[in-house]
């Protein structure tokens, strides 16, 4: 051992060089292992992509990944409520508010539902906690806006219109209760269809998708037996 110290002594400025070699050694297992996993993420995102799936996305907290589809599900939720709307003649002639953006209240559900969906997250991207505060933010607006709009919309019903309007819608509704009946003749539905687009013209807008799907209602198959005796569409109230 004394020996050892001796050697020790007199060759002190060997350690600076062995530390030296020993921390580059170390270095060089490090990048080796950080060379690797980055190899191994590497092939793990083509082999998604061979897959026909997406690369994976930087992993978020899961509380904040669980929040983040929570406000997606409320958006949804908001909207599927409004598709109603406008996707249901019925419902738009009884409530035409709901599609009339001269109304203040659905003008400024309309604006809510925009600014909700430019924040809206694209498939696949996690907001960051800021970004996910102000989305969730516009969500609520877009919740309450429409919760007002539909609250109005279900009172005042169609008291905007003119006696004479009034009526027109009132003839509307019966029409199309003949242009989606099944016991109708396919001429019979027709028929008050084209008066249904009649009466509402000027009145209240349509939008395509409500179109196509009254158009899928009023071209229904009728059910097997034997014809129904035609009937003539009611004429507008007097």
């Amino acid at each position: 051992m004394h020996d050892f110290w001796t050697f020790a002594g007199s060759y002190w400025w060997l350690v600076f060089p062995l530390f030296g070699m020993t921390m580059g050694a170390v270095n060089g297992v490090n990048k080796r292992r950080e060379v690797q996993a980055r190899r191994r993420h590497r092939e793990q995102i083509e082999l998604i992509r061979a897959q026909g799936g997406a690369a994976p996305a930087p992993l978020a907290p899961p509380a904040e990944t669980d929040d983040q589809q929570r406000v997606i599900a409320a958006q949804d939720a908001v909207t599927h409520r409004w598709l109603e709307y406008e996707l249901d003649a019925g419902k738009l002639i009884t409530y035409p508010a709901m599609s009339d953006g001269r109304q203040p209240l659905t003008a400024a559900f309309l604006r809510a539902k925009k600014v909700a969906d430019n924040l809206r997250p694209r498939d696949g991207e996690t907001l960051s906690p800021e970004r996910l505060k102000e989305y969730r933010d516009a969500v609520t607006d877009y919740e309450v806006a429409f919760e007002v709009a539909e609250r109005d919309a279900r009172r005042v019903k169609d008291a905007a219109f003119s006696p004479d309007e009034r009526k027109r819608l009132d003839t509307a509704k019966q029409l199309l209760t003949v242009a989606t009946d099944q016991a109708a003749t396919p001429n019979e539905r027709q028929l008050a269809y084209k008066r249904v687009r009649e009466e509402l013209d000027g009145l209240i807008w349509l939008s395509d998708d409500a179109v196509e799907e009254l158009e899928k209602k009023v071209a229904l198959e009728l059910p097997r037996g034997a014809e129904p005796a035609p009937r003539t569409p009611p004429e507008p109230a007097v």
